[in-house]
């Protein structure tokens, strides 16, 4: 099941996924009942599938030819980092690019969005405790990231979190380390590699977070991304205005935004 988040003549819903259409499914994203006529994809606004009230747990350097990449040894243990809610975005809505920064890259990863409480749980029993998958776009501001000493503020601008277009189910996806991922920038593929190849799968953040970090239903935890962002680019490669940059995950979706 594909669950998203939507707008339609002003009032906000969710909604499950029928090919073209969107079939309304009541207000909450873990437990939909579709319910009523469906509404063409193409008269609504699709707005991210995790709500502002949810965590957004990152997961920094987890594939390793992006460590290296960045000039960084692959950690010993899963670096987690938070993006604020502000920066959360979905399909139909822009990147806005900041006055302050002219180094806004990109960052193609996939998302974990948790059922239920979760908390101290293992890596055996992890799988459970995932509602779904979705695409993330983990858009940073690298001047500010590094400038800063700390990824907080450089991670965390408005519109910095582009998330969706929706959820996958987990009874979907047999196995979320067997997926392709890339980011394409204005056709041209930036970023391409495989869930296979993360440092720290699925089941093994999910424990290692909820030992000290309560996860409640809704959160979400952005996985790491692989090799080939901006920043490490010879010449680099920043996000301009009227760029369209997409992350696609194989079985997920695909999540296109506009730059403003």
């Amino acid at each position: 099941m594909k669950v998203a988040r939507y707008r339609y003549r002003g009032k906000q819903s969710i909604g499950v996924i029928d090919g073209d259409a969107i079939v309304p499914a009541g207000d909450d994203l873990l437990a939909p009942r579709p319910a009523g006529e469906p509404i063409a994809l193409s008269a609504v606004d699709l707005l991210s599938p995790v709500g502002r009230g949810a965590k957004i747990i990152c997961v920094g350097l987890n594939y390793a030819d992006h460590a290296a990449e960045s000039g960084d040894a692959p950690p010993p243990a899963p670096l987690i980092f938070a993006k604020l809610p502000n920066s959360l975005i979905g399909a139909s809505e822009n990147i806005r690019l900041p006055d302050l920064s002219d180094q806004v890259d990109f960052e193609a990863e996939l998302g974990v969005v948790i059922a239920r409480r979760t908390s101290k749980v293992t890596a055996t029993d992890a799988r459970s405790y995932v509602f779904g998958y979705t695409c993330v776009n983990d858009v940073s501001a690298r001047d500010l990231q590094f400038g800063d000493g700390q990824w907080t503020r450089g991670k965390s601008l408005d519109t910095f979190c582009p998330v969706g277009p929706w959820v996958v189910t987990a009874d979907e996806i047999a196995d979320p380390q067997t997926l392709g991922i890339r980011c394409v920038l204005n056709g041209e593929v930036m970023q391409e590699s495989d869930t296979a190849l993360m440092l720290f799968g699925v089941d093994a953040l999910v424990s290692y977070i909820s030992q000290g970090i309560t996860l409640e239903p809704g959160d979400l935890i952005a996985t790491g991304t692989p090799p080939g962002v901006g920043f490490a680019r010879t010449p680099p490669v920043y996000l301009a205005r009227g760029d369209v940059i997409r992350v696609e995950i194989d079985h997920v979706g695909s999540l296109a935004n506009r730059v403003t």
